[in-house]
């Protein structure tokens, strides 16, 4: 069946940034149509990646916990692991919340269709599914359509063993010995959840720098907290894999050192594409950057007036938060408000165990910068809370210009870290030094309390510790 369709705003893609902008554009009175190539709304995030690997961070972090009460004097039986039913507990949470965002959808009058579209012209787009075909006329269009996971050629890929990072979260199987290629955060996760279960687990990486968006003392404070539960080797080439019936012999160069080691599972976490390919872009002559992301402006429009971009498919950082950010922004630029896209920061989390985040500059982006810094450190090993919890591995670490005391990055490794770096976020958005951080009274006991008391190191004011502060004891 043919069918046309005349809307103002068309959205491709259903993920955060795409029903975020239908929902926004429908909001400020907009006919919209959402346009999603799977049968669920919620992309890549909902359904086989943000959601269900913090349900599996969840259950691994319990596990490590239990096991961590031991020195406490708290003793737990090895757990049993019954994957069917994890994998029911995670799809009912899957599934609630698609529905929810489904049953949203239909109060705000939005037109859901299921397909696979292209662009046919500037202001039409071809839908096709199994059965129907739609022609869509359209005032704007916004492509929200995420990224895929890249593959490694030389692999052999078709190998069901070899998985990528949504077989990963499916859950198959738990492998004896699993294989991680790529050092990243969603490679760090899954290696968090696959070792918490009973794997032997193995990262890989290419690049001699662990986690090059961080500073080197925050990194090594990971390292030295995984050491126990999973290796991590830098400097790593993988030269061939054979599959054979007892598993996958894999070659590798460890520092320039030839080893074969048989694995179970291997899971490449090497980065994401756009998906783009279908959309046919060059149909109507949208540019591309030279990495294969679409350009826009600061509105998030196209080079295309009537065609705007959000989210993956634009380029780094690839991350939810900051797809909902520019979701809304589109919105509003489409309605007539004046509004741009132009985030001072944008906070970063690796939801490891320890948790590690970020945000602004670091060390090496501020000597890049030629900036007069300093970098304020707190140990958790002095916070009343992170002692009481049995969580006293991490550090909070705030990183000021010493010419206006104004805080311009910041990093923290512990529990909850991806909570508590927002904090830092907002005082950087808001121009804030260190004297607003210090003096605003942060509730005792609490891990926050690091926030403070690293603006405090600062300024030599702390009384928590012994300070050296410009060679004066304090």
């Amino acid at each position: 069946m043919h069918q046309k369709i005349q809307t103002e705003v068309v959205v491709i893609g259903s993920g955060p940034a795409g029903y975020s902008a239908a929902f926004r554009c429908s909001d400020l009175g907009l006919d919209t149509v959402l346009i999603e190539r799977h049968e669920k709304l919620g992309g890549v995030c909902l359904n086989v990646g943000c959601i269900p690997s913090k349900s599996l961070l969840h259950i691994a972090k319990i596990i490590q916990g239990a096991k961590d009460l031991s020195r406490s004097g708290v003793f737990f039986n090895k757990p049993s692991i019954d994957i069917n039913k994890i994998q029911d507990w995670k799809t009912n949470i899957i599934n609630t919340l698609t529905t929810s965002l489904y049953n949203i959808s239909k109060k705000r009058n939005i037109r859901f269709i299921q397909g696979l579209a292209h662009f046919d012209n500037d202001h039409n787009i071809i839908v096709e599914n199994n059965e129907n075909q739609f022609d869509i006329s359209f005032k704007h269009s916004i492509i929200a359509t995420g990224s895929h996971p890249i593959k490694i050629p030389s692999l052999p890929m078709q190998d069901h063993r070899i998985w990528n990072s949504t077989d990963a979260l499916s859950l198959k199987n738990i492998p004896d010995r699993f294989l991680i290629i790529g050092g990243g955060i969603i490679g760090l996760e899954m290696a968090t959840i696959y070792s918490a279960l009973g794997s032997n687990v193995d990262i890989v990486d290419r690049f001699d720098t662990f986690l090059p968006s961080v500073d080197k003392d925050i990194s090594e404070v990971y390292i030295k907290s995984i050491h126990k539960r999973f290796n991590l080797f830098l400097n790593t080439h993988i030269t061939n894999v054979e599959p054979k019936e007892n598993g996958l012999i894999t070659s590798m160069l460890i520092n320039n050192i030839s080893r074969d080691i048989r694995y179970d599972n291997i899971l490449v976490a090497i980065g994401r594409n756009p998906n783009i390919k279908n959309l046919a872009l060059n149909k109507i002559g949208v540019k591309l950057n030279d990495s294969g992301f679409i350009e826009v402006n600061n509105q998030l429009k196209t080079n295309i007036s009537s065609v705007y971009a959000i989210g993956d498919v634009i380029g780094f950082p690839m991350l939810a938060h900051k797809a909902i950010h520019q979701s809304h922004i589109v919105a509003e630029v489409i309605a007539g408000k004046n509004h741009y896209y132009e985030p001072k920061v944008i906070p970063s989390v690796a939801y490891t165990d320890p948790e590690i985040a970020w945000v602004g500059l670091n060390e090496k982006d501020a000597i890049k910068s030629e900036i007069d810094y300093e970098a304020s450190i707190f140990p958790w090993n002095f916070s009343g809370r992170a002692n009481a919890s049995n969580c006293t591995t991490g550090v909070t670490k705030l990183i000021f210009n010493k010419t206006n005391k104004q805080l311009i990055g910041g990093a923290i490794i512990g529990e909850n870290a991806g909570e508590l770096i927002n904090e830092i976020t907002l005082a950087i958005e808001m121009g804030c030094d260190a004297a607003d951080l210090s003096l605003t009274i942060h509730a005792h006991p609490t891990l926050s309390e690091s926030i403070c008391l690293a603006s405090e190191m600062f300024q030599g004011t702390i009384t928590d510790l012994l300070n050296f502060k410009k060679n004066t004891f304090i």
